[in-house]
């Protein structure tokens, strides 16, 4: 069986501010970790027929590696500079405030804001290089192909990290977190079955060749009378989905992770935590949904269920069928697409023209439509967000929440609630980003995740982001971090919400925010 080797180079590259010269912290961070046992990645050449799988590289051969580290060094010790967070005794450190007054801003509640600034992601146009990233498959089952990618697999004994991605999104959506985070951990991204590049290779339900359809319907799979053996108890459902990453822990990475999930993917990571608190680390929550599914679980809702006998399995009921193409037909066109992409980011200047293709080109498989059914017709899981949230509290499973706070689906307050459940849970409110934050600021969102771990890692010996000894106490911390991004300067507010959590903090903050938005412009 073939492996995939790497190869990285790590050097630091001078970064010219207005304030004064930084360059990035070069040095590494290693992690000791339990030994498991050795990971089983399949790396055969990919034939449907053959059921062989691949792996393949994304990228180009490593270039210099430039940018890569989480902090940053002065050139100067001028007392401009401030570290937020203690230095690690190999000099290492996670961003510096610029403590001057003409550098700072004022907050939503009239305080002054200080700058933050830190790293931006590497930039292949200036020679900096990320992490390779490779696409693989693993048959969990037969017929099962579940696509996934990964980083920074050569970095041996550090900490393993799983993203898990939103509703009608794949892997492809964590690429800035594969090319950055790879660069210090080892990152896995997986589609879920019926979404991403882990659509079905074969029809789940074949239609007869005597049934007349249209051309239209000749194009989708899954609309037959009768469905395979393989796909007769399939339902791309929460609980589905659970079992996925269970497995994929299991039989690819091999020891427990820190998982971190978008919307649909935040829930899956919930759940799974919550049914598998022995195989996770920690648990990021990047704007997760706070439901899933509309029909009752059989389970928990017995009689209830017996109502919806479709319940998302295959084949699909008549009706269903029809109505799916109706739907289908409309949200798979390329302008509804690029309509709710507009809606989810709040900053309209993020470049979104990858996402959009990926998302057309799995819109564009003839199991897209079936498998969209299946999800919006899969029963409720087992365990509500609310139960997930509890069983992890109750586990001592680590939280970290990371929300978008211009999230025009999961607002503020969805936030707010699972903040009050877990109040030691650190929250960081981003401001502006929408519901896919790791997308729009990934800078942002791989700065804080990057702390996050490494507090974790160290057991408290080094701070969380943007806290440092004196402010440690604050309930309410708000900065402005700020990166290079495309040769330009940008700023995000970020707020960060204590232990000792005021939900009024939180509400008037929200309220005085929405007022400072309506006050006109000087």
């Amino acid at each position: 069986m073939e492996l995939l080797s790497y190869n990285s180079v790590s050097c630091c590259d001078a970064v010219n501010l207005r304030w004064k010269l930084i360059v990035k912290s070069t040095s590494s961070h290693q992690f000791s970790l339990p030994g498991f046992r050795k990971n089983r990645v399949f790396g055969a050449k990919f034939d449907v027929r053959r059921k062989f799988l691949s792996c393949y590289n994304l990228d180009q051969p490593f270039l210099k590696q430039l940018n890569h580290q989480g902090g940053f060094r002065s050139l100067n010790t001028s007392e401009n500079f401030k570290h937020v967070g203690p230095i690690l005794s190999n000099g290492s450190s996670d961003g510096y405030v610029i403590g001057g007054k003409e550098d700072a801003s004022i907050s939503e509640t009239g305080e002054p804001v200080t700058k933050v600034l830190i790293p931006g992601l590497p930039d292949e146009s200036k020679g900096e290089s990320g992490a390779t990233v490779s696409s693989c498959f693993w048959e969990w089952k037969p017929k099962f192909n579940v696509h996934y990618e990964k980083a920074g697999c050569e970095n041996l004994g550090s900490p393993p990290v799983l993203f898990l991605p939103g509703f009608g999104v794949g892997s492809f959506h964590y690429e800035k977190q594969l090319k950055d985070l790879g660069l210090d951990f080892r990152v896995w991204a997986i589609d879920f079955l019926g979404q991403g590049r882990s659509l079905p290779f074969e029809d789940p339900a074949p239609r007869n060749e005597e049934e007349g359809v249209s051309d239209t319907k000749d194009l989708l799979w899954g609309f037959g009378e009768k469905s395979e053996p393989w796909a007769s108890e399939l339902v791309y459902s929460i609980d589905l989905w659970q079992d996925q990453v269970r497995y994929f822990i299991e039989e690819v990475i091999g020891e427990p992770v820190y998982i971190a999930g978008n919307s649909l993917g935040g829930f899956v990571a919930l759940y799974f935590a919550a049914c598998n608190p022995h195989l996770v680390k920690g648990v990021t929550l990047l704007n997760a949904t706070p439901f899933w599914g509309f029909l009752p679980n059989p389970t928990r809702s017995p009689r209830l269920s017996k109502i919806f006998p479709s319940a998302g399995s295959f084949p699909l009921p008549p009706p269903v069928r029809k109505l799916t193409e109706i739907v289908w037909q409309k949200i798979s066109d390329p302008r509804s697409i690029a309509e709710v992409l507009k809606q989810v980011y709040a900053d309209h200047s993020t470049n979104v023209d990858k996402v959009f293709s990926r998302i057309l080109e799995t819109s564009e498989h003839p199991a897209a439509a079936a498998s969209f059914a299946s999800i919006m017709l899969a029963p409720q899981g087992q365990l509500s967000f609310r139960d997930a949230l509890s069983r992890c509290h109750m586990n001592n499973v680590p939280i970290c929440l990371m929300y978008g706070k211009e999230d025009p689906w999961v607002k503020p307050l969805w936030g707010l609630q699972v903040k009050q459940q877990v109040p030691e849970a650190p929250y960081y409110e981003i401001s502006p980003a929408g519901h896919c934050p790791h997308d729009e600021v990934p800078e942002v969102v791989n700065y804080l995740l990057r702390g996050w771990i490494k507090n974790l890692e160290t057991q408290g010996l080094v701070a969380l982001p943007l806290l440092d000894a004196p402010e440690g106490m604050q309930n309410n911390i708000a900065r402005d971090l700020e990166f290079v991004r495309d040769g330009a300067k940008k700023v995000v507010n970020v707020r960060f919400f204590a232990s000792k959590f005021s939900v009024w903090d939180f509400i008037s903050s929200y309220i005085i925010s929405r007022f400072r938005k309506l006050e006109p412009k000087s």
